[in-house]
């Protein structure tokens, strides 16, 4: 299996030593990360456990696990903000944000308002418990981050009965820096104008793309997140959603071949690595 940068205590010791005036952002794999600044915590789509592989165990579709697990979800009790981009498993595990909301009592669980009660029913908490998101809605500020949800499409929109997103990106303001954090998704007419109300200085992006020998929903190909983050005069890409499980990965030398040659910055985060702004 690949060994994180940083695990378990080396990873903690990194967290703790950093410069409170920058901006710190650790990949903890697939689509996770957690963003730190000021002394705030926030975790993005966290995916700590091996749920998916005991899940699909002796399957057809073995989730097998190609990167060790950076660090176990109850050591992190210093987190203030949750989020999840969508119901998959990957992106809301009970077994990594059920142990988080226990060493973390105040914790801020932020999911799209149309998955509301599918999480709720995950996380084993009340749906009040939660704190819901509407795409193009008014921001949700917990201090010092400040979110705005726009559509993502995995591999289609989904919405509930009252137009909600079930696929959700976040446009995530912290302190001069923007990030956009698409969730999973796929490239749909009028993403870019969308994004391009503000200017990115991160954009995280799944490179994984769409092989329907997988039976899965798929993302953006390499070559399409470049293209993306050149779109939206992003100014800089970090690719991500691979060398998690086997049956779904992709090399990301189609993603930096292609930013290498449209002049698009980016960032190739080690799992466990830290990227600081």
């Amino acid at each position: 299996m690949i060994k994180p940068a940083l695990q378990d205590e080396a990873f903690l010791s990194d967290v703790r030593n950093t410069d409170p005036d920058q901006l710190h952002l650790w990949w903890l794999g697939q689509s996770g990360f957690l963003v730190q600044y000021q002394g705030r915590h926030l975790l993005i789509d966290p995916y700590l456990s091996d749920s998916l592989t005991k899940k699909y165990a002796g399957t057809d579709k073995p989730h097998v696990r190609m990167t060790e697990r950076v660090i176990a979800p109850e050591r992190l009790d210093f987190v203030d903000v949750v989020t999840s981009s969508h119901n998959h498993t990957d992106h809301l595990d009970g077994e990594t944000l059920i142990p988080l909301l226990h060493v973390n009592p105040n914790l801020t669980v932020l999911v799209s308002r149309a998955n509301v009660d599918f999480a709720a029913k995950r996380l084993q908490v009340p749906p009040e418990r939660l704190t819901p998101i509407r795409v193009h809605a008014e921001p949700v500020t917990i201090v010092p981050f400040s979110f705005q949800a726009i559509p993502s499409a995995h591999e289609t929109f989904e919405q509930d009965e009252h137009g909600d997103h079930k696929y959700i990106g976040l446009i995530i303001q912290v302190g001069k820096w923007i990030i956009y954090h698409s969730g999973d998704a796929v490239p749909y007419p009028g993403l870019v104008d969308s994004i391009r109300r503000w200017r990115i200085d991160i954009a995280i992006l799944p490179i994984n793309g769409r092989d329907r020998a997988r039976r899965v929903a798929g993302n953006f190909t390499g070559q399409e997140a470049a293209e993306l983050g050149k779109a939206i005069r992003a100014g800089l890409v970090i690719p991500c959603h691979y060398e998690m499980f086997a049956f779904n990965t992709a090399s990301p030398q189609e993603f930096t071949n292609h930013a290498d040659g449209i002049n698009q910055p980016y960032q190739i985060l080690k799992c466990g690595g830290r990227l600081s702004l």
